[in-house]
């Protein structure tokens, strides 16, 4: 019980790097909810959206340079951030709840 009540109030934080033309993907596996604090501290905007690992793509949210947004992603879910610009892209995440996310990147 221990173990399992430590792991609700896990965290990661992190400063991602985004190619121009390149997305972030975090959580394409199977796993419990998460919330994401993410901070564009880019000068282009960068997308972010959620997509089950089951299919399909929702809740799209466009996300303006030095804004900082807030995210609660739903168990077996992945969290979306695209780079559509030419430039690299820079993010702060702090990242709460189940932290045993695959991250990866994908054109």
């Amino acid at each position: 019980f221990a173990l399992t009540s430590c792991s609700i109030f896990s965290s990661l934080t992190s400063n991602t790097i985004i190619t121009p033309n390149n997305a972030f993907k975090l959580g394409d596996n199977k796993h419990g909810s998460f919330s994401v604090r993410l901070k564009n501290v880019s000068i282009n905007d960068l997308t972010i959206y959620e997509a089950p690992i089951n299919g399909g793509k929702h809740s799209y949210v466009n996300v303006k340079p030095m804004q900082t947004v807030h995210v609660s992603v739903d168990d077996d879910t992945a969290l979306i951030i695209e780079n559509k610009s030419a430039d690299t892209a820079s993010v702060y995440l702090r990242v709460r709840g189940d932290i045993g996310l695959s991250m990866g990147y994908e054109k």
